[in-house]
């Protein structure tokens, strides 16, 4: 049977490479939905590829272009809004979501999904930094899959033993290993941190990325981020997740094992293969990614984390060990901060003062449903506005 898919922010580069990828096996997959924010005209040749039953946008603004551009395809339902994201994420002819769309706005339809027991491709990893106690209760519920689409976690789950299930100590597992390219300035001189500009931060030497997530791989907060997500994910404290620096991105991720073997996935970064990996799970099919030539590559270097230089990291663990709403205030005073940095109104090396103040003032409290996640996500972004605002002298 084809699985039929929504894919939710198709015009992000997760979705694009998720089509990609749909689009080498039409026997296999077909498109139920597409949505994206304000991209129209890109939406537009994907809907006129791909021929979706439905299309969502930002809004009314969006839609009314979008309609304009495909007047041709009159049979296409077109709608804008949350509660559009959350209908094409629950919709009963969908076995399959991606859930690609960056940061908080992807939660509800990610978290819509969950309880409609789809198989979600779990790219948005706001969804359990923000609500993973709320989102793993509603998998659990309704029977849902989680397939994670992170090139690490997917690392991790494809390096973990057939058949594994929540917990790590009856599978004999040691720690996670997840691995870091490091970034742009994994070499940069500390004193020029605050000349930093956001296409400097956004320019990652391995991965083609949007720009929120260039800025937190920059300030290694995605990474801090996805040790949140692996917690959730496979059932395991932050004392058992490890960060390793490693420049070339060609291992990402491993498991240690207690009988001392480390087990890892290797591959050239291309997020189609974890793409394809989870669209496939459990059988594999083509990526379109070159083959890995470790020959060429030549050598693998790692380096440890260093939390002095990459102080968002010790951040997002600390926020983990604190547990509750902390995460989700972590995650909603970031996305101020590096919204400010790239609009120009916060230095670079001032991101990381912005979160740890807001984390300080919005102490963490006890949170098993989704007002509670959104009343400690609005708490976070206000405290975080408030010392934009009040400290802009400091951090501009």
């Amino acid at each position: 049977m084809k699985q039929v898919l929504s894919v939710l922010g198709a015009t992000g580069s997760i979705g694009v490479s998720t089509l990609d990828v749909v689009a080498r096996h039409p026997d296999r997959f077909e498109v139920f939905a597409l949505s994206a924010h304000r991209q129209v005209a890109k939406l537009a040749e994907q809907c006129r590829r791909f021929r979706p039953r439905r299309a969502v946008v930002a809004g009314p603004d969006e839609a009314h272009a979008l309609r304009a551009l495909l007047a041709d395809m009159p049979a296409l339902d077109i709608a804008h809004g949350p509660q559009a994201l959350v209908e094409i994420a629950r919709a009963p002819e969908v076995t399959t979501v991606m859930a690609a769309i960056v940061g908080a706005a992807g939660l509800a339809s990610s978290l819509a999904a969950a309880h409609a027991g789809k198989r979600i491709l779990l790219a948005n990893k706001e969804a359990l930094v923000m609500a993973g106690d709320v989102f793993m209760q509603a998998l659990r519920e309704s029977g849902g899959v989680l397939l994670p689409v992170d090139s690490e976690h997917n690392a991790v789950f494809q390096s973990l033993p057939a058949g594994f299930v929540r917990g790590l100590r009856c599978s004999g597992v040691r720690k996670l290993i997840l691995t870091a390219s490091g970034g742009p300035f994994r070499a940069l001189p500390l004193d020029r941190f605050a000349a930093v500009t956001p296409d400097q931060a956004c320019a990652h030497p391995n991965w083609s990325m949007g720009r929120k997530i260039s800025v937190d791989s920059a300030t290694m907060m995605n990474k801090g981020l996805e040790v949140i997500e692996a917690s959730w994910i496979f059932g395991v404290g932050a004392e058992r997740i490890e960060v390793l620096i490693h420049p070339e991105s060609t291992i990402h991720s491993m498991v240690q094992y207690e009988d001392g073997s480390v087990l890892a996935e290797l591959g050239n970064p291309d997020m189609r293969t974890p793409i394809a990996h989870a669209l496939a799970y459990p059988e594999r099919v083509a990526s379109g990614v070159a083959d890995l030539d470790l020959a060429a590559i030549g050598r693998l270097s790692f380096e440890a984390a260093d939390f002095a230089r990459f102080p968002c990291l010790g951040l997002a663990y600390a926020a983990l060990r604190a547990g509750g709403t902390a995460p989700a205030v972590l995650n909603a005073a970031n996305e101020e901060a590096v919204a400010a940095f790239l609009e120009g109104r916060l230095r670079f090396d001032r991101i990381a003062a912005v979160v740890e103040a807001s984390l300080e003032r919005c102490p963490a409290r006890p949170v098993h449903e989704l007002g509670g996640v959104m009343e400690a996500d609005a708490q976070g972004r206000a405290v975080a506005r408030s010392l934009l605002q009040d400290m802009a002298g400091v951090l501009s």
